[in-house]
């Protein structure tokens, strides 16, 4: 029989949000969605908006362990998850290894593409390309984007080769590295996993030309489709696939991993997010609200993870 999981069970809790990426702003919005919860289940639960004195911070209250609310660099990448197991707090969220190469999408591209999962071939560009080289060896019209962040930041649809110079100075704005790849027109879809369970899938429509931070955050028109009404049989392989690409990754708890489809019904994976949106425009909240859990209920079971 196990054990029933009280408030007081988890301690003090410290719910990590804010800190300086260009997510901030959306990371400050799911701190407090996540840090009300827990307040409503009768958790012992304070914030902490992350900057320079995090260290300062943490020392001060010593946190029972941490719930993460972070998005994007120095939070999803491994480097908060790396200060809190030097200082031995328990924190809701995958490990240092599994978060900084989920973060990276061009390694993660690699690692995943060499298991033989579906993803969309890439390539590193730098400001020294030939412009003339990338228009013989690429059809048009292509993504790029920063390799190092989230959120749809830095992200550019590059119609013609001209194009590509500004492109490549905005993501270099988000990220040192940045990639090329083709754009697949299609449906975009994401699966959101909650400990060794795929949610249901989820389509996102938007009326912009991709699911970008505006769509994301802003738009009150973007739709979100669960159950959507792709052939069960092609929605259980996509969760099959967001597993395979969760675990092999070493991501452990709960995430999101996104996908396309393009025209021909093939699928491509895209990305795991380790830390995904808690907002009320979020995807994992949405997919576990169609299968009886409700926000509340999830922040208690994605921190109930750290009592294993």
């Amino acid at each position: 029989m196990t054990k029933r999981i009280l408030a007081k069970d988890f301690g003090e809790v410290a719910v990590l949000m804010g800190g300086d990426s260009a997510e901030r702003e959306v990371s400050l919005v799911s701190g407090k969605c996540a840090l009300d919860a827990l307040l409503r289940k009768g958790v012992h639960a304070y914030a902490i908006d992350v900057d320079k004195t995090v260290v300062d911070q943490l020392l001060a209250r010593r946190p029972d362990r941490v719930f993460i609310a972070l998005h994007g660099t120095k939070g999803e990448d491994g480097v908060i998850q790396g200060l809190l197991e030097v200082m031995d707090i328990p924190y809701a969220s995958s490990d240092v290894a599994s978060s900084s190469l989920t973060m990276h999408k061009l390694r993660s591209n690699l690692f995943w593409k060499g298991i033989g999962l579906p993803v969309i071939p890439t390539k590193v560009i730098s400001k020294d390309d030939s412009l003339a080289a990338l228009n013989k060896n690429f059809s048009f019209p292509v993504c790029v984007k920063p390799a190092c962040s989230g959120s749809s930041c830095g992200i550019s649809k590059v119609e013609t080769v001209d194009e590509i110079p500004a492109a490549y100075a905005y993501a270099k704005k988000f990220s040192e590295e940045v990639m090329l790849e083709p754009w697949i027109e299609g449906r975009e879809f994401s699966v959101g996993i909650l400990g060794d369970e795929a949610l249901p899938v989820i389509e996102i429509t938007t009326s912009a030309g991709f699911y970008d931070y505006n769509a994301k955050y802003k738009n009150d028109n973007t739709g979100y489709l669960c159950p959507c009404d792709l052939d069960l049989s092609v929605q259980k392989k996509m969760q099959e696939i967001a597993l395979a690409a969760f675990h092999t990754a070493g991501c452990r708890y709960w995430g999101r991993v996104d996908f396309l489809q393009d025209a021909n019904g093939k699928i491509w994976l895209l990305e795991v997010n380790t830390i995904p949106g808690l907002t009320s425009h979020s995807l994992v909240p949405k997919a576990a609200e169609h299968v009886g859990i409700n926000f509340d209920e999830l922040i208690w079971k994605i921190l109930a993870f750290t009592l294993r």
